[in-house]
């Protein structure tokens, strides 16, 4: 039996333009046992970036690693970066977003961060005043700048908006809540 522990993994972002096409790919491959960043990648996507998006400022065309390619070439670099890498499973904070977004990637199990992340059962950094409602979940800020705030104590923290840089930010939430990977079966969608 196979299970969830024993392979890489990975955790991917997006960010979309005007138009709510992709205009940004960022991901960062894990070890499965240490959650420990392996790799990572990021793609500008050209033409879509050029229509411009609430982020258009946070691309980040100067980072070092960066890749501005077509939808269909980075789609495919990024296949096989994933299969060198043996990953079956991507992550993602509001995971129904990237995987409504990325659909070419359907055949790949997804689990959404977030299904934890914002449960109290999960998330013992939820404060005992929060509003949750009788599930356990929160009933607002549990975005991703939130919980990261909870997580980590840094209340100074703010989410970028770079698909990269989130996509590093969205692991290390994996991280802090502190749970195995098979506890993430809840959270496929």
């Amino acid at each position: 039996v196979k299970t969830m522990e024993c392979c890489n993994f990975a955790v991917i972002d997006t960010e979309t333009n005007w138009n709510d096409e992709v205009m940004s790919i960022g991901i960062v491959a894990a070890d499965a046992r240490s959650k420990e960043k392996i790799d990572s990648l990021y793609y500008i996507i050209s033409p879509e970036y050029q229509v411009g998006g609430i982020y258009s400022a946070e691309l980040g065309f100067c980072e070092h690693g960066i890749s501005v390619a077509s939808r269909k070439q980075a789609l495919k670099e990024i296949r096989q970066w994933l299969d060198a890498y043996k990953i079956e499973k991507l992550f993602a904070y509001n995971a129904s977003f990237d995987k409504r977004h990325l659909w070419e990637y359907a055949m790949f199990e997804w689990y959404d961060i977030m299904r934890l992340a914002a449960y109290r059962q999960y998330n013992r950094a939820i404060p005992a005043c929060a509003d949750c409602c009788k599930t356990g979940k929160l009933k607002r800020g549990y975005g991703v700048e939130e919980i990261f705030k909870m997580l980590t104590g840094d209340d100074r923290y703010s989410e970028t908006h770079n698909a990269v840089r989130d996509a590093e930010d969205e692991l290390r939430i994996i991280q802090l809540l502190g749970h195995g990977l098979q506890q993430y079966e809840i959270a496929r969608i």
